[in-house]
This record gives C-alpha cells, structure tokens and sequence, in this order.
C-alpha cells in the first residue's frame, strides 16, 4: 500500500483531542458536539464533511485552470445527513455540497468540460462515495444552478 498522509491525534481531557498535521501547522483542538461533550472544536462530522468539502473544491479549481477559466471567488457550504441504522447506531448517510463558482456561467466557456470532469479528481469525495453518497451540487455567481 502507497504511503499517504498521516496525522497524530492526542486526547486532551475527555471528547476533546488535539489533531497534529506536522510541524508547519498548528494543532487542531477537537471535540464532540453538545450534549455528548462541550463542542469547543470541530466534532468528526464537520471534519469529513469539510475534507470532501475542501477537496471537490480544490479539484475545481483544478478543473477550471486545465481549461484557462477563472477560478478565483469559489465558495461552498456542505451539509451531512446523520440518521441511526438498524442497530441505533447513529451513521452519515449522504452529504449534500453546494458549490458557488464566483463567476458567471456565461463568463466561463468551456465550463461543460470542467463540471464533466471536476468531481473525478477529487480523491476525498470519490474515496468516500463508495461508503457514504456525496451529492454535489455547481452553481455560478448568479445563483444559476450548472449542475
């Protein structure tokens, strides 16, 4: 198996741990979310959800600049779906992402080819996709839905 990244996580005191990346980032305080814990950080939801999040973003913009469109003014907003399965446990059932590009689309002229592709280069979401849906949703500047 190829090496890939790797982190170091280190219980501070009950639900709340410190997430080590290396040296050139600062730790990340992590906790759960009330009522289970205090919530004084991001609880491991919000992690997944903002890694596959991060990563269809960053394969958009990749995306875009294979083709020489303007990349700049990308935003998202992410949401999970947390239900219990049949044995109570809770689980992630879906993750919807909404991607706002900060152009419009008239203003971008190979974007067909940029929404064909974007989603396979993110390794996060296509990794993911296989335990847990991830709907993507592209829209431009103007609110108009691409896909």
């Amino acid at each position: 198996m190829a090496s890939g990244p790797s982190i170091t996580i280190t219980q501070v005191e009950g639900y709340k741990f410190t997430v080590d990346f290396g040296a050139l980032i600062p730790h990340l305080l992590v906790d759960e979310s009330v009522p289970i814990s205090a919530g004084e950080g991001p609880f491991p939801e919000q992690l997944l959800i903002a890694s596959v999040t991060n990563c269809l973003c960053a394969s958009m913009v990749f995306a875009l600049g294979k083709y020489r469109q303007d990349a700049s003014g990308i935003r998202a907003e992410a949401t999970c779906s947390v239900e219990r399965n049949p044995e109570g446990r809770l689980r992630i059932y879906g993750i919807d992402v909404a991607i706002a590009l900060g152009h419009r689309a008239a203003d971008l002229p190979r974007i067909d080819r940029v929404l064909a592709q974007f989603e396979r280069f993110c390794t996060v979401s296509e990794s993911v996709k296989a335990g847990i849906p991830v709907s993507v949703a592209v829209r431009d500047a103007a609110g108009e839905r691409l896909r």
